[in-house]
C-alpha cells in the first residue's frame, strides 16, 4: 500500500462499499446500538406510515400526504448519512486489513530438529518453541526471537518502509514478525506464538475494527446523548396535549421533525465514526493501538517517562576512548576491555572490540571463545568473563565495579573519580574495567542528544505534560543529558523496578502516565503505565505488555501519539459542542412555525423570517440531515491540534464550534428556506 494511497481520505472502493453498508446498517438490530439515530429511524417509520395513512390520527390539511412523504424522505436520508459516516471510517480500516491479509500467506517453514537438520512443513503446523531456519528470499513463517545468525529483513509489508532492517541474536532487537522477508544471509528463529495469534493476525483484527470496544469517554458521552434524547422525547410527548389545550393543531410528522431537530443527531451520527477514525489515524501513523481506550488515554496523559538511550539520545553508545587509571598499563586496559566484550552482543560491546582492534589490541579471539561469559543484569549492572586461571574480568557502572573491587580487597585509584567526572560532564557514559581487585581504567561511551528534542519537550510543557528521563547512567551524566535535552526531571542509575516506582508515584497523584520501551526488562513498567508504547523491533515480552506498538520502532513517536490522542478528545468535544449549539437555531426555526398561527406573539422569535411554517420545519430538517456528511471530513481528519493550555483550548473550541454551531445553522436554514419555498408553493404546501 503506497503512502499516497494510505493518506487518501476516501477511495472509490471505500465510497462504494460505504454506500452499500449505509443500507445494510438500517437493520434495527444494528441501529439500536446507536440510540439517538435509532429514534430517528423510528420517526422515519412512523412518518412513512402516516404517508400511507395520513388521516389515521385525525391530521388534516392540504397536501398532508405529500408533506408526510417529504418528512419521511428527509429522515431516511438523515439515518443513511449517519450510517455512511460510520461506514467510511470502518472502510478505511478494512482497506488496511485487506492489504495486510495479502501478506499473510500459507508459507512453508524449515523446521529444525535437535541435530540441526530441517524438514519443510506448513507454517500452520508450527508450535510455540519450535526452531526454524530462514534464508535469503524466505518469508518468516511466524513471530519469533532470533537465537542465532544475522540478516537483513524486509518489513515493508508491516511498516510500509522499503529499507530493510538488521536482525540479530542478543540484545533487545531480536524480535521478528511473521510475514516479513529475509533479503540477505540467514537466521535461526524460535517461534514465540501459536498459529492465528501472531502480531499480524492481531493487527488485522484491530484495524478491521470488527471487535472495537467503545472507550470510557465515548460511553459516557453516549449516556449524555441518550439522556438528552429522552428529555426531548418527554418534552415532545407532553407538547401535543398542551398544543391541543391551547387550540393549536400540530401534525404528528411535525412533532417528529421537531424531536429529530432537537435531539443531538449530528454528534449521534458522527460519534462512532470519530472513535474509529481516531484509531485509524494512529494506525496510519504506523502505530498499532491494542484498544481505543489506549488512544483515548493518550489525550489525557499528564506525565511521560522516556528512556534516555535511543529515545532522547541516538542510542548508539560507541566506545570513543580508553582512559587508564593511575598505576595501570594502557595496553592491558585495552586488552582486558576487549576480552570481556568478546561475547557481548550489544552495540556497546561490539564497539569496544572494534576500537580495541583499531588501537592495536592483540587478543586472540579463538583463545577466549570457550570462556564463561557473565551477562549484564539490571541488578549487578556489570558484565564480563571468568578466565580459566580463575581471574575475573568485569566492566560496568562505577558504583558496581567499586563495590566488586573493594569486596575483593582492592583499592580505588586516586584519579578514577576525575576520569569519571570528565566523561560524565561531556554527556558520555563511563564503564569501569577491573580484573579481580584491580581497576585498570574507564571506557568512554559516547552518545548524542537527538536534534529537536528541546523543542519537543517545550511543546509538551506548553500542554501541561511533565517529562521524566530514566537512565542507568550515573547522576552526573544523567543531569548533563537532562539539561541538554530539556526534560523536567530525571532518574539516574535507574533499574526496572525504579521505573515502576516512578509510574506508581505519579499515578497515586491522580496522573495518567505514558512510557516507551523495547526490552524484556521494560515489560513490567509498560504494563503498569496507562499508555505503554513498545517498539516493533523490541522483544515479544515488551510488545505483549504494552497497549500500543510502534511499527517504525521510533521511541520519540510517543510525543506525536499523545498529540493524536488529544486530537481525538478535542474532535469529539468540538463536534459535540457544535451539535448541541445547532439546536438553538433549530429552536428559533421550528417553534415559531408551530405556534405562530394560534399565538401571533410567537412571530417575535421568528428572527430568521422564514417564509411559511412548512418551509421552516422542512428547512430545519434538511439542514439537520446534510450537516452530518459535511462534517465527515472533520471527523475523519480530526480538529487541528495546537499545543496550548487546556483553558485556552476550551475557549478556542467554544468560540469556533460553539459560536459556529449557532451561526452556521441560522445561515444554512435561511438559505434552504429560500431554495425550497418556491418548490413548496408548487406542491401547495406553502
Amino acid at each position: 500500500m503506497s503512502k499516497e494511497r494510505k493518506n487518501k481520505l476516501i477511495t472509490k472502493e471505500i465510497m462504494n462499499q460505504a454506500v452499500l453498508d449505509s443500507f445494510i446498517k438500517l437493520n434495527p438490530k444494528y441501529m439500536i446500538k446507536n440510540p439517538v439515530m435509532f429514534i430517528v429511524e423510528i420517526g422515519f417509520v412512523i412518518s412513512l406510515f402516516l404517508t400511507l395513512f395520513p388521516n389515521i390520527f385525525g391530521d388534516k390539511g392540504v397536501g398532508l400526504r405529500t408533506y408526510n412523504l417529504i418528512v419521511s424522505v428527509i429522515l431516511f436520508i438523515t439515518v443513511l448519512f449517519a450510517n455512511f459516516a460510520e461506514a467510511v471510517a470502518e472502510g478505511r480500516g478494512k482497506a488496511q486489513a485487506e492489504s495486510l491479509k495479502k501478506t499473510r500467506k500459507d508459507t512453508s517453514a524449515k523446521l529444525l530438529d535437535r541435530n540441526g537438520n530441517f524438514r519443510v512443513v506448513s507454517a500452520n503446523e508450527l508450535k510455540k518453541g519450535d526452531i526454524v531456519l530462514v534464508e535469503t528470499g524466505d518469508l518468516i513463517p511466524n513471530d519469533g526471537e532470533v537465537i542465532e545468525g544475522i540478516a537483513s529483513v524486509d518489513e515493508s509489508a508491516i511498516t510500509g518502509e522499503s529499507a530493510p532492517v538488521v536482525k540479530e541474536s542478543g540484545g533487545d532487537f531480536a524480535s521478528v514478525t511473521g510475514g516479513t522477508k529475509v533479503v540477505s544471509d540467514w537466521l535461526k528463529i524460535e517461534i514465540t506464538v501459536t498459529p492465528g495469534q501472531s502480531f499480524l493476525d492481531k493487527m488485522i483484527a484491530l484495524v478491521e475494527g470488527a471487535s472495537r470496544q467503545k472507550t470510557p469517554n465515548e460511553i459516557a458521552l453516549n449516556t449524555v446523548l441518550v439522556s438528552l434524547t429522552l428529555i426531548f422525547l418527554i418534552v415532545i410527548v407532553t407538547l401535543y396535549p398542551i398544543a391541543v389545550y391551547s387550540g393549536v393543531t400540530i401534525r404528528i410528522s411535525t412533532l417528529i421533525a421537531l424531536l429529530v431537530c432537537l435531539i443531538p443527531t449530528t454528534i449521534g451520527g458522527l460519534l462512532s465514526a470519530i472513535g474509529i477514525a481516531g484509531m485509524d489515524r494512529v494506525t496510519r501513523f504506523n502505530v498499532i493501538a491494542m484498544s481505543g481506550k489506549a488512544v483515548e488515554a493518550c489525550g489525557d496523559v499528564n506525565t511521560m517517562i522516556l528512556d534516555k538511550t535511543g529515545t532522547i539520545t541516538y542510542g548508539n553508545r560507541l566506545a570513543a576512548e580508553f582512559i587508564k587509571a593511575k598505576g595501570a598499563d594502557q595496553k592491558e586496559l585495552i586488552n582486558y576491555a576487549v576480552i570481556c566484550s568478546l561475547k557481548d552482543d550489544t552495540p556497546e560491546g561490539k564497539s569496544i572490540v572494534d576500537l580495541g582492534e583499531k588501537l592495536g589490541s592483540v587478543v586472540n579471539i579463538e583463545e577466549y571463545k570457550d570462556l564463561e561469559f557473565v551477562e549484564f543484569t539490571a541488578q549487578t549492572r556489570m558484565s564480563g568473563v571468568n578466565l580459566k586461571d580463575g581471574r575475573k574480568i568485569r566492566k560496568g557502572a562505577q558504583d558496581a565495579i567499586k563495590k566488586f573491587v573493594l569486596n575483593a580487597g582492592g583499592k580505588i585509584p586516586e584519579d578514577l573519580d576525575e576520569s569519571l567526572t570528565r566523561v560524565s560532564k561531556e554527556g558520555g557514559t563511563p564503564l569501569v574495567v577491573c580484573v579481580d581487585n584491580k581497576i585498570y581504567g574507564v571506557i568512554y561511551l559516547k552518545d548524542t542528544v537527538k536534534p529537536g528534542m528541546v523543542e519537543r519537550f517545550e511543546r509538551l510543557r506548553e500542554i501541561g505534560i511533565k517529562t521524566i528521563m530514566c537512565t542507568g547512567d550515573n547522576p552526573l551524566t544523567a543531569a548533563t543529558i537532562a539539561k541538554e535535552a530539556g526534560v523536567d526531571d530525571f532518574v539516574a542509575e535507574c533499574k526496572p523496578e525504579d521505573k515502576i516506582e516512578v509510574i506508581r508515584k505519579e499515578q497515586e497523584e491522580g496522573k495518567l502516565v505514558a512510557m516507551t520501551g523495547d526490552g524484556t526488562n521494560d515489560a513490567p513498567a509498560l504494563a503498569k503505565a496507562d499508555v505503554g508504547l513498545a517498539m516493533n523491533s523490541g522483544t515479544t515480552a515488551a510488545k505483549e505488555a504494552a497497549n500500543m506498538v510502534d511499527l517504525d520502532s521510533d521511541p520519540t513517536k510517543i510525543l506525536e501519539v499523545v498529540e493524536i490522542g488529544k486530537q481525538l478528545l478535542i474532535t469529539r468535544g468540538a463536534l459535540t459542542t457544535f451539535s448541541i449549539a445547532n439546536d438553538v437555531a433549530k429552536y428559533f426555526a421550528i417553534i415559531p412555525a408551530i405556534f405562530t398561527v394560534a399565538i401571533p406573539q410567537m412571530q417575535a422569535i421568528n428572527i430568521m423570517r422564514l417564509s411559511t411554517p412548512s418551509s421552516a420545519i422542512l428547512s430545519a430538517l434538511i439542514f439537520n440531515a446534510i450537516i452530518i456528511p459535511l462534517l465527515i471530513p472533520i471527523a475523519m481528519k480530526g480538529v487541528k491540534y495546537k499545543p496550548m493550555k487546556s483553558e485556552m483550548l476550551l475557549l478556542r473550541n467554544m468560540l469556533v464550534f460553539g459560536l459556529g454551531g449557532i451561526v452556521v445553522p441560522f445561515v444554512g436554514i435561511k438559505a434552504i428556506d429560500l431554495i425550497i419555498t418556491p418548490i413548496l408553493q408548487v406542491l401547495s404546501l406553502g
